[in-house]
């Protein structure tokens, strides 16, 4: 059965881009009457990248009492110690081939560049272990700091 308009569930992603595409055209459109949400939402924006740091750093304590309950109602410790031992180096070593092989030679293959030259283009390492949300504001740092790319650009 072919699903209608109504039946299908959820938010509507590209309505929502298209929205902000052609509101900050609209914005861009008006000149200097525009210039005040212009700003508005630069304040916004930055305002919600320090929360987004602040949770960043907090975020772990919380996590290491939510893992440290469930360890200490654990019966067989040794158990859990061998098999996180493995996962995180499994884990280690997929991040290390994927960061240190994979990715430079996949820009090596584009650029025909050193990319051990270029430690920034290793930056996009880190969404792979995290949430994007949640690396985007030091990769924007990162970007905007080092390699000295426009705010309006990163």
């Amino acid at each position: 059965q072919v699903p209608f308009g109504t039946e299908i569930e959820g938010m509507n992603i590209l309505g929502l881009v298209l929205f902000a595409l052609v509101l900050g055209v609209a914005l861009k459109k008006l000149g200097q009457e525009g210039e005040d949400l212009i700003r508005f939402f630069n304040s916004f924006n930055e305002a919600t990248m320090v929360l987004v740091t602040w949770i960043m750093w907090y975020v772990p304590i919380g996590i290491m009492f939510l893992v440290g309950s469930k360890i200490v109602e654990m019966e067989d410790i040794v158990l859990l110690v061998t098999s996180l031992g493995k996962y995180i180096f499994a884990s280690i070593l997929g991040h290390v081939i994927h960061g240190g092989i994979i990715l430079p030679l996949i820009y090596f293959a584009a650029t025909r560049q050193n990319p051990y030259q270029h430690p920034h283009v290793l930056c996009f390492v880190s969404p792979c272990s995290g949430s994007s949300s949640a690396t985007l504001p030091s990769m924007i740092k990162c970007i905007e700091e080092n390699n000295r790319v426009d705010k309006r650009i990163s």
